[in-house]
């Protein structure tokens, strides 16, 4: 079993990245205030230069990695954000990376990985249909394969968020955090739990892809159907080392409606002035949704990602104004 990571870890981590990434904003929004009845901050990992927080887990996943797994090359599966991290990742440390991502993977992201230098192969009409190729692709070819979830450096990485909130805002009560394979929702447990106890950790995921709660829920890794417009939470499954520190620190896990993601980035761009992408508007569904049992606490809210297309977003705005 690979080793969990500590503070420590998530402080060295973040000595490592920091020349690479942004210290994206902590900003308060008294409008997300008036919805929810607790007091919101929203960590803007929008702000990114690739637009999504995975940039922190890759870089840190490559910079440790020896002379020989980066000689070898890397590969990866995505849906679009991780492969752009790793794509990155692999620029910064002149190493070679192939990016395993389904068929209908969002255009935008596809554009930004290729600009980044990694070759893309296109498998499978989900993530785990590319993740499952890139495996195979890994043994056949000779590549170190970085697992979007079963790394315990992505964590360390991605709990770099969690390390900077509660630098800007200490007395913070809970998070939320959007989950797809868990490295964040993973990392934001490690530091909020070791700097304070007390701080709830909460993940979102879609009720159309659910297979990391339904995991979560039974204690067992389980399989769901996955048919979800959000393409950061399009995972079918729990994975084993995430959901390991899941079922040691989560809170709570809280399910999310097509209609509510859809909602939550109008009222994203409507009161903050933000274009964030499905999955990143995730954690202001669960707080709408959630609202009784956060009333009055000080919430951060991680914004994962704002890469979201012109069309996704015209559709969103159709249909929030048709609800």
């Amino acid at each position: 079993m690979y080793k969990i990571p500590n503070l420590n870890d998530v402080v060295k981590a973040h000595d490592r990245i920091k020349p690479y990434i942004t210290r994206t904003p902590l900003h308060h929004y008294p409008a997300l205030d008036e919805i929810t009845g607790a007091e919101i901050f929203v960590k803007h990992e929008n702000h990114q230069s690739l637009g999504a927080f995975k940039l922190r887990g890759a870089l840190n996943t490559i910079a440790q990695m020896t002379s020989d797994q980066k000689e070898q090359g890397v590969i990866s599966s995505s849906t679009g954000n991780f492969g752009q991290g790793v794509a990155y990742a692999g620029k910064i440390y002149n190493v070679k990376v192939t990016v395993v991502v389904p068929k209908n993977t969002n255009k935008d992201k596809v554009a930004s990985m290729k600009r980044l230098g990694a070759e893309l192969i296109f498998h499978g009409n989900e993530f785990d249909e590319a993740r499952n190729y890139a495996e195979s692709l890994s043994k056949e070819e000779g590549y170190y394969y970085v697992h979007s979830a079963n790394e315990p450096r992505l964590v360390e990485g991605t709990g770099t968020y969690t390390l900077e909130i509660l630098e800007d805002e200490p007395k913070i009560d809970t998070i939320i955090v959007p989950l797809g394979g868990g490295s964040g929702t993973c990392g934001a447990c490690v530091v909020a739990k070791a700097i304070n106890p007390k701080i709830k950790v909460i993940a979102v995921q879609a009720e159309n892809a659910k297979g990391a709660y339904l995991s979560w829920k039974k204690g067992e890794i389980v399989q769901s159907p996955m048919n979800t417009i959000a393409e950061g939470l399009a995972t079918a499954m729990g994975y084993e080392f995430t959901q390991k520190i899941l079922k040691d620190m989560l809170d709570d896990f809280v399910l999310v409606s097509e209609k509510e993601l859809l909602e939550s980035i109008v009222i994203y761009l409507e009161k903050t002035h933000n274009l964030i992408e499905h999955a990143g508007a995730a954690s202001l569904a669960a707080a709408i949704k959630i609202k009784n049992k956060i009333k009055g606490e000080k919430v951060a809210l991680i914004a994962s990602g704002g890469n979201i297309t012109l069309p996704q977003l015209e559709f969103a705005i159709s249909n929030y104004k048709s609800s």
